[in-house]
């Protein structure tokens, strides 16, 4: 078959999937004493692609691992680029740190990578179900699989940057079936701000309404990159798919005649496109939590907790702002946190008054006192 044989694009992702999936299953890690491969094939996204599609993770599991533990389970979203491969890269450290008192619990690195980019497990046109099939076919599978606690006060989500946005995602699409989120500079999560874009009232995506290029991408203070710029060192560096705005497209928006995902906007021009943006609001985490709240906050108490630095280098402060005072009003009991001075990366590490070990100990910590807590 030929390239211009095929009758749309949803046929040349069927073959692009073909292609990558068992080339990623031929080069996976290997298992160790404490890091596993665990692989699903999943019926959802098997039925909406026609081809085999499989969910996976790597499975970090504690020193002198029992069964009767029935441990709690950390899900961790990689950012856009990243993949389960990190277990292999942090199991080694993970499981030293548990030796010497760190939070015992399974550790389980999702994989969120497909050919469009990063899913960030929402259900969508143009990915598939990833959402369902991750709650409802490969946790539930994996749980059993390692003995875990299975319940939602020991199911766990962190993440972070598109991580951040989808481990938030999952526990206010899935209120019930996890105990708690803690996202870290999660992708915008209040469209009203895209990284310095309101996307339902701005024309464009690129100039601000005096006309000057909207800046992105900042170092310290100092801004380095605007959006039009990235925008075109993306498509230059990967082309029209899989970078991380095409990435955003083929989760939040519709599937286009041709099969491909449609652009919120222009990227030649940067013109929003309204109608595009207009279906994106069934994504747009602030605006689903102020929709639902009446049914969804009694189900989200005591379970978000997101984390943003006031220099993000994307400027993802924005949006997190947007939602704090959301939640505010809302009256919930949700915990975000802007850190004065902390970047994209350096949110991690140790602060005196918040987290003096680094943030990703005061997580894991706060997950196990979660758990203990939910199991008397």
């Amino acid at each position: 078959m030929t390239l211009r044989s095929l009758e749309s694009w949803g046929r040349l992702l069927a073959l692009l999937v073909m292609v990558l999936v068992p080339a990623a299953a031929a080069q996976q890690p290997g298992d160790t004493e404490h890091v596993k491969l665990f692989r699903l094939k999943s019926k959802r996204l098997t039925d909406f692609h026609g081809l085999d599609t499989f969910v996976e993770a790597g499975v970090v599991l504690p020193p002198d691992f029992k069964a009767k533990e029935k441990l709690p389970v950390c899900y961790s979203v990689h950012g856009f680029g990243g993949s389960h491969r990190e277990a292999w890269r942090t199991g080694r450290y993970l499981v030293r740190s548990m030796e010497r008192g760190y939070p015992r619990m399974i550790y389980v690195f999702l994989n969120a990578r497909c050919p469009l980019g990063h899913h960030v497990f929402a259900d969508s046109a143009n990915n598939g179900p990833w959402g369902a099939a991750l709650t409802r076919e490969f946790i539930p599978a994996l749980e059993k699989e390692f003995h875990a606690a299975g319940r939602p006060g020991g199911r766990f989500l962190t993440g972070h940057s598109s991580g951040g946005w989808s481990s938030l995602w999952l526990q206010v699409a899935y209120p019930g079936f996890f105990g708690g989120t803690w996202s870290t500079a999660p992708d915008p999560v209040d469209f009203r701000d895209f990284t310095g874009v309101n996307i339902y009232k701005d024309k464009s995506a690129y100039r601000d309404v005096r006309g000057k290029e909207i800046p992105l991408i900042r170092r310290g203070k100092r801004w380095v990159m605007t959006f039009r710029e990235f925008c075109q060192r993306e498509l230059r560096r990967v082309g029209e798919q899989g970078g991380q705005m095409a990435s955003f497209d083929a989760v939040f928006s519709p599937r286009g005649k041709d099969g491909r995902p449609l652009r919120l906007f222009d990227r030649k021009t940067g013109a929003i496109d309204p109608a595009v943006a207009e279906a994106w609001k069934k994504y747009d985490i602030r605006l689903v939590l102020r929709q639902r709240w009446k049914t969804f906050g009694p189900k989200l108490r005591g379970k978000i907790r997101v984390y943003t630095g006031t220099l993000d280098n994307f400027r993802l402060e924005g949006a997190t702002r947007l939602l704090k005072k959301e939640l505010k009003n809302l009256g919930s009991d949700a915990r975000i946190v802007l850190v004065k001075g902390r970047d994209h990366g350096t949110l991690f590490r140790p602060y005196k008054k918040l987290w003096p070990d680094g943030l990703l100990a005061q997580i894991h910590a706060e997950m196990q006192r979660t758990f203990r807590k939910k199991r008397r």
